[in-house]
């Protein structure tokens, strides 16, 4: 088990559009077929499924990322135009600071409505 990982999987209008929008952020496509697509982001795998009908405004999907260094990777996203306004598709909020319950951790919502939870870790090495 310890080659194993699990990745998420999130939804695609449009691979065209995701490729585009994914690749300003620092993803790198590792693999693309009609029905399924694969993105590198240092050694994390993130995966999309087509769906076209998908409304973002309605859009359940989400996955998290977990960093020791938030800081970075925020300012290399807020440099790409995101806007960081709460009803906006996509956008991208402030970094919230840790709490009690949560720690640190800025949100993006892509293109298609998913939610992203970037997350402190600082265990991770």
């Amino acid at each position: 088990m310890d080659q194993a990982r699990i990745t998420a999987n999130l939804p695609s209008r449009s691979f065209d559009a995701t490729l585009s929008f994914y690749e300003g952020l620092g993803f790198q496509l590792v693999w693309r077929s009609d029905g399924w697509m694969i993105f590198g982001f240092g050694t994390t795998r993130i995966e999309f499924f087509p769906h076209p009908e998908l409304d973002p405004k309605s859009s359940w999907f989400s996955a998290c990322l977990r960093l020791p260094d938030i800081d970075t990777l925020h300012k290399a996203w807020r440099r790409q135009g995101i806007a960081a306004d709460a009803a906006a598709i996509p956008r991208l909020t402030d970094i919230a600071p840790a709490t009690a319950s949560a720690p640190r951790m800025f949100y993006m919502v892509d293109p298609d409505g998913s939610l992203w939870r970037v997350i402190e870790d600082k265990d991770i090495r």
